[in-house]
């Protein structure tokens, strides 16, 4: 296979993953904090050993225990982006981007010369001269970007580059790194220089959905699920899954519908109807997904259509831009970390608040059920 292929079993850390990026792909990996997604960047990059896999780029070995190879960071041909620019400071922002070509045994001149392009190429020529203590958050990051990329690399990995970023200077990063991953007419320079396979581990589902082509969620040190990254945000798997692409989930078996072209999901505890697209079998895992624009908030049991009602406590209020997202307590059962999306007004109307009990409800044509 061409592009980057891992697996890869680490004991300690209690990891096992296995992921592959096709050449010129950008793959995004989710999932919460102590989830594993570092330690996969780090198995690519060199600085951790798995106990048992390998790291394959375009067919060649990087890693491979069973024949205890590991070529060092250096000679992989990996540069790493952090959400922390990391930059040497005691070097000036040209020396800091010239730094990777010159340990390569470039020249001084032309290291210089091809610093000062990645930096054009950036738009930070004008910072050259400047030491990387008098930079803003989003001119680090810029440079950092150039000294990743003056040394060409195989792999790019982006360990959430815009984290530390504030509302202005993250979506300035995302359209740089759009240009450098996706170069296209006006960008068709950064060409040559995009890396084989790129691997972007990030919690902001803009930034997968405007880079990358993959997703992987990986949670417990387990990948749990993987696919385009349509199929992730519109049919999630996990909860997680779904509350980064901002809608509900409820996992179960699948169920019979009680009229045509309804199916239901049920966890034991409930049922939930919904359009079910494909053919509908009973037995296997199934899922229901549905927006927290579709459910509707009462005080008392609402009469009438909707099809699905659930009883839940208010764990929280989150401000939405305008909209207020009413969200349930987690825990057990169909109803655990539901969200219901309110207007201001709404939510002043039926007084709600944290750790009121109230009924979420959502009609079955607003819920899409399927078979994973």
């Amino acid at each position: 296979m061409t592009g980057l292929e891992v697996s890869a079993r680490l004991h300690e850390r209690d990891v096992q993953v296995a992921v592959e990026v096709p050449a010129g792909a950008v793959l995004a990996v989710l999932g919460p904090n102590g989830a594993g997604k570092s330690s996969l960047l780090d198995v690519v990059a060199g600085l951790a050993v798995p106990d048992e896999g390998y790291v394959r780029l375009d067919g060649r070995a990087l890693t491979d225990t069973s024949k205890r190879l590991a070529v060092p960071p250096h000679q992989r041909g990996v540069s790493l982006l952090a959400q922390d620019a990391l930059l040497f400071p005691h070097l000036s922002v040209e020396a800091n981007v010239a730094f990777g070509p010159r340990s390569r045994g470039m020249r001084g001149k032309a290291a210089v010369a091809l610093a000062r392009e990645w930096l054009r190429a950036v738009e930070a020529e004008d910072l050259a001269n400047r030491s990387p203590d008098s930079l803003s958050g989003g001119q680090a990051q810029r440079v950092a970007l150039a000294r990743a990329l003056a040394v060409h690399p195989r792999v790019l990995l982006l360990d959430e580059p815009m984290a530390a970023l504030d509302v202005t200077a993250a979506p300035a990063m995302r359209a740089l790194l759009r240009k450098v991953l996706r170069p296209h007419g006006a960008d068709a320079a950064f060409a040559d220089a995009r890396p084989t396979a790129t691997i972007l581990v990030t919690h902001d589902i803009i930034d997968a959905v405007t880079l990358a082509d993959r997703v992987v969620v990986i949670e417990s040190g387990r990948v749990i699920e993987s696919g385009s990254v349509t199929e992730v945000l519109a049919r999630p798997r996990s909860r997680f899954a779904a509350r980064i692409a901002g809608v509900n989930l409820i996992l179960g078996t699948a169920v019979a519908g009680d009229s045509a072209g309804l199916g239901a999901v049920t966890d034991g505890r409930a049922e939930v109807f919904g359009r079910a697209e494909d053919e509908w079998t009973p037995g296997g895992d199934a899922a229901a997904v549905f927006s927290p624009a579709a459910v509707a908030v009462h005080r008392d049991h609402p009469e009438g259509s909707p099809r699905n009602v659930f009883r839940v406590t208010v764990s929280e209020l989150e401000d939405h831009g305008g909209i207020v997202r009413v969200r349930a307590m987690d825990g057990p059962g169909a109803a655990a970390g539901l969200a219901a999306d309110l207007t201001p007004a709404a939510v002043a109307r039926l007084g709600v608040a944290p750790g009121m009990r109230v009924y979420f409800a959502v009609k079955a044509t607003e819920v899409d059920v399927y078979a994973y």
